[in-house]
């Protein structure tokens, strides 16, 4: 087949992974970086060779892609798919979509319009162990969820946000521990859960940083419409970044991450346990956190499948919209102080 061209915008340090991804994936093919610093630009096309821009517009109408992928401070997300899709481009954007719900769906509706792909990064879902656990509850294997909980412990210090032009803002950033660092292990355990939000009951606060204005730590309850009740704990003033957990009590066991390793517990004492292959690495360069292992990869190559394939990609705009309008939702109920029902999911 015919690889897909493709643009990235936005060259900082999430570049690597989704440019490495593409070089390595036979179905796309790079062409052309955008970012508005042009040392940046300028470094990312020649360790790639292909051709750089600082104006997104001017890229979209000169450079010959069919898909741009988005790696972009959070609010740009929004507009930078609306003008793609308008122009005809396929879309894969990092998480979140969008820093608000009214964006998000204008994002999704822009898309369809337009009859373009909207994909969006949650590359959790790929590890082994999160693979574990879906299948277990997807094939009944544990029963119902009955409860689930999970926290995410890292962190971030102020030297951390000063050497940023755009996080630790509400107007850029969109937030802080949630919808950065939280926000994948939240989304993990919504998709786990499986069912339609009724509503979330949440608190947050800045209790260790001085020069943020958003929230370092965050709690509450996340009420779906089958009855389980999760709950959620985030800060990022821990003194190191402690492995993420994630714990569903279900009739038949109980499933338990952490980290990527996952852990199924049944009732009759059977323990099955899955990580992520040691083996399994990719070389995204200098900079590049191990952590973020080959996952990534995996979401960016299935995208490319189902653009292969015409079927809808496994996290679409849809289905991120689900968590969008939970972490929506949870910023909202911790700002005025009261619970938030949350409308059918689109």
């Amino acid at each position: 087949m015919t690889p897909f061209k493709t643009a990235i915008v936005g060259c900082g340090k999430i570049f690597p992974m989704h440019a490495t991804s593409v070089r390595l994936s036979e179905m796309a093919e790079l062409v052309a970086v955008c970012d508005i610093k042009e040392d940046r630009a300028k470094k990312a096309a020649q360790e790639y060779n292909c051709r750089y821009y600082t104006d997104y517009d001017q890229m979209l109408k000169e450079a010959d892609i069919d898909v741009v992928q988005i790696c972009t401070p959070h609010n740009t997300h929004a507009p930078l798919t609306i003008a793609a899709a308008k122009a005809g481009k396929h879309v894969l954007t990092e998480k979140p979509m969008s820093i608000s719900v009214e964006d998000a769906r204008a994002m999704i509706e822009t898309c369809e319009e337009n009859g373009v792909t909207l994909g969006v990064i949650f590359q959790n879902r790929y590890n082994p162990g999160s693979q574990l656990i879906k299948s277990a509850l997807e094939d009944g294997s544990l029963g119902q969820v009955l409860g689930g909980k999970c926290s995410v412990t890292w962190k971030r210090t102020d030297d951390y946000y000063s050497k940023s032009d755009w996080k630790g803002t509400w107007a850029q950033e969109g937030g802080g521990v949630l919808i950065d660092q939280a926000i994948h292990t939240m989304d993990l355990l919504r998709w786990f859960v499986g069912d339609e939000i009724e509503y979330v009951d949440a608190q947050m606060g800045n209790r260790a940083h001085e020069r943020i204005e958003v929230e370092d730590s965050v709690e509450g309850v996340v009420k779906y419409r089958n009855g389980v009740f999760t709950g959620f704990y985030a800060i990022n003033y821990y003194s190191y970044d402690a492995p993420v957990e994630i714990e569903l009590h279900c009739v038949k066991g109980t499933a338990k991450m952490v980290a990527d390793r996952a852990t199924i517990t049944y009732n009759d004492g059977t323990v099955i346990t899955r990580d992520k292959n040691p083996n399994d690495t990719i070389d995204y360069g200098e900079g590049v956190k191990i952590y973020w292992g080959v996952s990534h990869s995996k979401q960016i190559r299935a995208f490319y499948q189902s653009l292969a394939t015409g079927e809808k990609p496994f996290i679409d705009g849809r289905e991120a919209f689900k968590t969008q309008e939970m972490i929506a939702s949870i910023y909202r109920s911790a700002k005025e102080g009261k619970r938030v029902y949350l409308a059918k999911s689109e």
